[in-house]
């Protein structure tokens, strides 16, 4: 009889067989470019934008609801600040535009309505300074600063809780199975799927509470935080005729 870590490696296995039995299916017709994707196309000049391309359409249809409705931004790794451009422009004059980088050179990029963050990631006292100095949240969190799982997994768990309501949380450039940001993930994700035994009505457990969905895409991670409460999981049986 197998353990359940037995069974649940053995589950794991059967998924890889069946995702290395798929086959390439019928080339789809190209998607017209979304807003962001046009202005990554149009940036030949200026400050530098480095993004998988296949990232713009994961973008649209995760921050696309808070377009022109002046959302906090906040975007880990700066770079050479295009992308904090490209943020100003989608999002609209009345978004705050937040960047943390470890480079002081990227200071450079502040404006009047993007502010600079310089430090690490990693750094558990400076994401809390920084969480102090903004005290009304983020909307949306983009991690796209050191791509290391310790890194990422510190910035989710000082970032997350900060989100405001029905706020997205992006991790990009999760590269390769083996990465350990998606063993931290599967933990995290897990908990969604826990309920009492032998009960269809229970109290819902904290992530339960908090986190409204998980999405996996190449090389990204999104979570989303609940917009409204959820304090119990329930299915209640409507009808009267039942097999």
């Amino acid at each position: 009889m197998e353990t359940n870590a037995q069974e649940s490696e053995s589950r794991k296995a059967a998924g890889k067989r069946f995702a290395e039995s798929l086959t390439m299916p019928s080339p789809l017709p190209a998607a017209d470019p979304g807003r962001l994707e046009s202005f990554f196309d149009r940036n030949t000049t200026g400050p530098g934008i480095w993004k998988w391309r296949h990232y713009f359409p994961i973008y649209e249809r995760h921050f696309g609801r808070f377009a022109g409705n002046g959302p906090r931004v906040m975007e880990i790794g700066v770079y050479s600040g295009g992308s904090l451009r490209m943020w100003r422009d989608y999002f609209g004059p009345g978004a705050q535009i937040y960047g943390l980088d470890i480079e002081p050179a990227c200071l450079a990029y502040e404006d009047s309505g993007t502010t600079v963050f310089i430090g690490d990631q990693a750094d558990r006292s400076f994401l809390r300074k920084l969480i102090a100095e903004t005290p009304d949240g983020f909307d949306i969190v983009i991690d796209d600063g050191g791509h290391h799982a310790h890194q990422q997994i510190t910035a989710f768990e000082e970032l997350f809780p900060h989100l405001r309501p029905g706020g997205v949380y992006l991790c990009e450039d999760i590269h390769r199975s083996t990465h350990h940001f998606w063993d931290y993930l599967s933990g995290l994700s897990g908990e969604l799927h826990e309920m009492a035994e032998r009960s269809y009505d229970f109290p819902a457990n904290p992530v339960q509470t908090t986190v409204a969905s998980v999405a996996i895409y190449p090389f990204v991670a999104v979570v989303e935080k609940r917009s409204s409460g959820l304090d119990r999981l329930e299915a209640p049986k409507h009808g009267a005729e039942w097999l």
